[in-house]
């Protein structure tokens, strides 16, 4: 949800809101019909004055006082027509929390896609500036993963998420973790996303208008290492682009 400053507050309350601007989306594809299988974001960032994903205490994220806020935003992204869920907040617990939420509200259906294994790196720049949810003050490396260590830990990660009720369990950013996307895939039996963040993007796009790379070919060909290393699904700003391409072929 992207906001104006005027309805954000320091607990995320318009996440909550059955009128918030995702759910009015929501209602209107459904309105017009529109073919399509819907999957929210599940988060506080967008919603909080300060741009973390929970409510703070001594400018610490409050891991538990998020889960409530998480399961309820869940369960109001599904009243107004989400088929997935996509929970991205980090927080321990969450998917537990959401699918309780969900299946309390009588959603057992409504299928959860976790941010499993999200890193606090530097390739969501562009996306945070889009949403004005860039942090006011400190950074999430207490709560996003560390970019520098192993796949051992990234794999309990996902399996931690999957035995709280993931359907879908995710890597983003994709492109440079690869290798960690490939550990998971084998490691887990849900099917497996990766997502192409922001940052990758817009290297990509840079690239492409200063004629320093062929574009086309780099979505390709970027697209099929996430596939080739296990993506069952791929979520990328290039799905456009990519449908166009698959449709001719070329």
């Amino acid at each position: 949800g992207v906001l104006g400053d005027d309805q954000k507050d320091a607990v995320g309350s318009s996440g909550e809101a059955g009128d918030n601007v995702v759910c009015r989306l929501l209602r209107e594809t459904q309105r017009r019909g529109n073919p399509m299988l819907a999957i929210t974001d599940v988060c506080l960032c967008e919603y909080t004055d300060h741009g973390h994903c929970a409510p703070l205490v001594d400018g610490e994220a409050d891991n538990d006082a998020a889960l409530a806020k998480l399961g309820r935003q869940a369960v109001i992204h599904a009243e107004a027509g989400a088929d997935w869920v996509a929970p991205s907040a980090a927080m321990d617990g969450m998917v537990a929390a959401i699918r309780r939420g969900l299946d309390d509200a009588g959603h057992h259906q409504t299928a959860i896609m976790s941010y499993a294994i999200k890193y606090a790196g530097a390739f969501y720049g562009p996306f945070r500036d889009a949403a004005a949810s860039a942090p006011s003050t400190g950074d999430r490396k207490s709560y996003q993963m560390d970019p520098f260590r192993g796949t051992d830990e990234a794999i309990r990660e996902a399996e931690l998420d999957v035995a709280e009720g993931a359907d879908v369990v995710m890597v983003k950013p994709a492109g440079p973790y690869l290798d960690v996307l490939s550990a998971m895939r084998q490691a887990v039996r849900v099917p497996t996303a990766a997502y192409q963040t922001s940052g990758e993007y817009a290297m990509h796009m840079a690239g492409g208008q200063q004629g320093w790379i062929d574009l086309d070919a780099v979505v390709m060909e970027s697209t099929m290492a996430m596939r080739r290393a296990g993506a069952d699904l791929v979520i990328t700003y290039h799905a456009e682009r990519l449908a166009r391409m698959l449709a001719t072929g070329s």
